[in-house]
């Protein structure tokens, strides 16, 4: 992979951590002769902003001058950093600063020489999966993208979510649930597996439709492949708002009149990986998958 030259900070500046961290980037920069962008919400939350040179990323269009971008956070903070990236094709490397993160592979500890890697061009490439929603509710359509998943659920209201779902013009089922939610690949391990859903490899280019609670036990989650579109309307029997959270960060309360159409977005997000990089082992590691028990 080429060298780069040029890289932006993005982070959840609510962190103590991030301000421990940014200063070593920031040497780690100047000594590898590394240009560092950062972020207005950084600038504004800066001691000291003569402290050493940087450049500012004004707008979202800025980050088509990055090679990179590194994110310190949770993975709510990587989530944040795609929506901003959307189709620039921007690679995003993730440091780890929660207790949980999935996304992020790069923990504090391993953080100059993963670096140190990326510097030297000694990185691959993982593209990502999103999604795109558009909610039709009598006035102009609103389109959401989402990297890990769309929830439609009940809201406010303490009845079931009613709702109908079609695959390609295609009848898939009534659904009568707490919600409904459809994630990608990479969504696959966060809300979706927490109710029951599959484990899909975020390599792969697929849509899972997973419900959440259901009120039957013939409908369980569902693997579609990613040229379908999902239309979802709602009962009539639905009087209240539905709420649709966009990656969880997002929430719209929409008419239960509304119709929604999901479908893969026309871009991808570019994940910076490393040829020793295990999914499995990540799997064991931060979800204790395949173990039985404390094992001494």
């Amino acid at each position: 992979m080429k060298k780069p030259k040029r890289f932006g900070i993005w982070g959840n500046t609510e962190k103590p951590q991030f301000w421990e961290l940014f200063p070593k980037i920031v040497s780690w920069a100047e000594k590898k002769g590394l240009e560092v962008f950062i972020t207005t919400r950084i600038l504004d939350k800066m001691d000291d902003p003569d402290a050493f040179q940087y450049s500012v990323i004004e707008s979202a269009d800025g980050f088509h001058q990055l090679d990179f971008l590194l994110t310190l956070g949770g993975d709510g903070t990587i989530l944040s950093a795609a929506r901003a990236v959307a189709h620039r094709k921007t690679r995003i490397l993730g440091i780890h600063l929660g207790e949980l993160g999935f996304l992020a592979q790069v923990t504090v500890n391993d953080m100059i020489r993963r670096l140190d890697l990326v510097a030297d061009g000694q990185y691959t490439l993982q593209k990502r999966m999103v999604l795109k929603c558009e909610v039709y509710n009598g006035n102009e359509p609103e389109v959401f993208y989402a990297l890990n998943d769309f929830v439609l659920d009940r809201g406010k209201s303490h009845r079931m979510l009613n709702c109908r779902l079609l695959a390609n013009d295609r009848f898939v089922a009534n659904y009568r649930s707490d919600g409904l939610i459809v994630a990608t690949p990479t969504g696959s391990t966060a809300y979706s597996l927490a109710a029951g859903g599959p484990i899909v490899m975020p390599i792969l280019s697929a849509i899972v439709v997973t419900p959440i609670s259901p009120h039957t036990l013939t409908l369980r989650s569902i693997v579609m492949p990613d040229d379908r579109t999902l239309e979802i309307d709602f009962s009539k029997e639905t009087q209240e708002e539905v709420a649709l959270a966009v990656d969880g960060q997002v929430c719209e309360y929409l008419d239960s009149h509304s119709k929604v159409f999901i479908q893969k977005a026309a871009h991808e997000i570019y994940m910076i990986d490393f040829e020793d990089t295990n999914y499995f082992q990540t799997l064991r590691t931060k979800m204790g998958w395949g173990k039985r028990g404390e094992v001494d």
